[in-house]
């Protein structure tokens, strides 16, 4: 078992639980719905569900919730996979389906029809939620729910043989209609729904809601501590009930957590499928998107976001957290990792013109400062070089340090040079830069006069430098909290994407792997897109190197 000593109020009731015995060995479950593709939300329970199994020498389960086929599909039972295993955690022989138990759940809902605990009801979907009541007044029995036994049972058969049309009638559970928990008004069990399921085709006429599929297959499989969010507290006396009243095999017990909310950022699936439908993104991976697979093609490391979810905690009320401090995360494990290399985003040529002309040498540059072991790589220098249009300035105000007209700058890894003068095209836009360089700087070391200058800059060689279109993504939305109003489109940032074409880059990004993020100096991490070829790089920017986390905290400890 690994150290678990460390503990919130999940895991201290885990620990009291096998401590006192009641607990024998730990299974949890993370039960995803196959109808869209996982968020930054449903990772912080993966982490929780995988990560206390793992802590305490237990088992995780994945299990989906595949009881409404209308709005599942086989992409998202692959993508949540997917989504699992590269946030690294592993369920082994233990992936099931509530759809594994169908036959089962039928079968306990007989069971509960001759207890009369369930009954079968015309009502309408409306007439059920007038009959239902509200919160501050009860509601009242459906003219059906005194039927006996003998004849729903016969009723709720034909319903599972396809007898009725859809929203024909309904298995409710028959507890009490005036309960102050409207979840325990006579809830509705089974629906008709005559729609194929991606994994069972047409067995099947009737499928179960959640609140019935949920805790019975928990019992089934053996689940002890069964994890959901707070929106699900109101429902744990329905869960205990279906449980108390059926012959499952053991009674697991729910616990409530505080869901994720982040801010600038929307963690509704069915918003984030809206997003999708509407054309707002480019599908559920979009950079943009807060999907994990969004989160992972924008290069934020499986390795960010589980140390994201360990500091964000476990608490029983819901509280926002910033989104500065996931990029916070993935910055700091990155600035640890990610090799560096050499980018230029917006190109401005520089000649040296006492360097000799067709010739070129190849200088060696640090993989990564923070990490001795990554060692170093050769990088190409030329007469003729790329820099940053931003770090020239023809008439530098007081505090620009970088390239002007005769200042001198260093070029990391290279040469210190010095502009001579800055050519203009019949607009007067500069398009070129004229330099010299002093050969007693290679390098990048301080001349033997010991001369300092005050800026180093990063550049690519002209004729060795890959082109390349690189994405900057920003915020999907300009609201800290989207979504508050009616029309969501009203919060997009319409600034959320700026596509930059012709970028030119040192020749080893050209065979940068897919799934790795490197820092371009200066600049930011940067990862290869699912849409790069070797004809056409693309590149997406994961974080800048600001740290805006690292700013929030220093405010806020002021």
């Amino acid at each position: 078992m690994n150290d678990t000593e460390g503990g919130d109020f999940i895991r201290d009731i885990i620990r009291a639980d096998l401590d006192a015995g009641t607990t024998q060995s730990v299974v949890t479950r993370f039960p995803p719905e196959p109808n869209g593709y996982l968020h930054i939300g449903h990772a912080k329970s993966i982490c929780l569900n995988f990560g206390v199994a793992d802590e305490f020498g237990g088992v995780c389960h994945l299990r989906f919730d595949d009881t409404n086929p209308a709005k599942e599909d086989i992409e998202y039972i692959d993508s949540i996979q997917e989504d699992v295993r590269w946030l690294g955690f592993d369920w082994g022989d233990h992936l099931h389906f509530a759809s594994d138990y169908f036959e089962q759940l039928f079968d306990w809902a007989c069971h509960l029809i001759e207890s009369g605990k369930a009954y079968v009801d015309d009502l309408s979907a409306d007439e059920i939620r007038a009959y239902r009541g509200t919160l501050t007044e009860p509601g009242k029995n459906s003219p059906h729910r005194e039927r006996s036994p003998e004849e729903n049972l016969e009723l709720f058969r034909k319903m599972r043989n396809g007898d009725f049309p859809d929203g024909a009638r309904v298995l409710r559970a028959k507890i009490d209609m005036s309960s102050g928990n409207i979840n325990l008004r006579d809830p509705i069990l089974y629906r008709i729904l005559h729609v194929a399921h991606p994994r069972t085709g047409d067995s099947w006429n009737i499928y179960p809601n959640y609140d019935f599929a949920h805790g019975q297959s928990d019992a089934i499989e053996g689940v002890t501590h069964s994890l959901c969010t707070l929106e699900f507290a109101d429902h744990r006396p329905l869960y205990d009930w279906l449980l108390d009243n059926l012959p499952a095999p053991c009674h697991p017990r729910q616990y409530e957590f505080a869901r994720l909310n982040l801010t600038y950022t929307m963690l509704s699936k069915r918003r984030l499928m809206q997003l999708v439908q509407d054309g707002h993104v480019n599908g559920w991976n979009d950079p943009r998107m807060p999907t994990i697979s969004g989160l992972r093609r924008r290069g934020i490391p499986a390795a960010a976001i589980r140390d994201f979810a360990q500091r964000i905690g476990l608490t029983k009320s819901d509280s926002t957290v910033e989104y500065a401090l996931l990029e916070h995360c993935a910055r700091e494990l990155l600035n640890k990792t990610a090799l560096r290399r050499m980018a230029v985003l917006q190109p401005l040529k520089v000649v040296i013109e006492n360097y000799p002309e067709g010739e070129s040498e190849m200088l060696d540059a640090v993989n990564n400062p923070e990490d001795e072991t990554a060692g170093s790589r050769q990088v190409p220098f030329s007469r003729e070089l790329y820099i940053e249009r931003d770090d020239f300035m023809e008439d530098p105000p007081k505090k620009f340090f970088r390239l002007g007209p005769g200042r001198e700058v260093r070029l990391r890894y290279a040469y210190f040079v010095t502009c001579r003068e800055a050519i203009k095209d019949d607009s007067g836009n500069i398009v070129e830069l004229r330099c010299t360089y002093d050969p007693e700087t290679r390098g990048g070391n301080s001349p033997p006069d010991g001369r300092k200058v005050k800026a180093t800059l990063h550049w690519v060689s002209a004729a060795h430098a890959q082109s390349a279109e690189v994405r900057l993504y920003d915020h999907l939305f300009t609201s800290e909290n989207p979504g508050a109003g009616d029309n969501i489109a009203d919060d997009i940032n319409a600034d959320s994407l700026e596509i930059l074409r012709d970028c030119q880059l040192e020749p080893a990004l050209a065979d940068a792997p897919m799934g790795e993020t490197l820092q371009y100096e200066r600049l930011g991490y940067f990862c290869p897109d699912s849409d790069s070829t070797p004809d056409n790089l693309v590149f997406n920017r994961t974080v800048g190197l600001r740290d805006v986390w690292a700013k929030i905290q220093k405010q806020a400890a002021k």
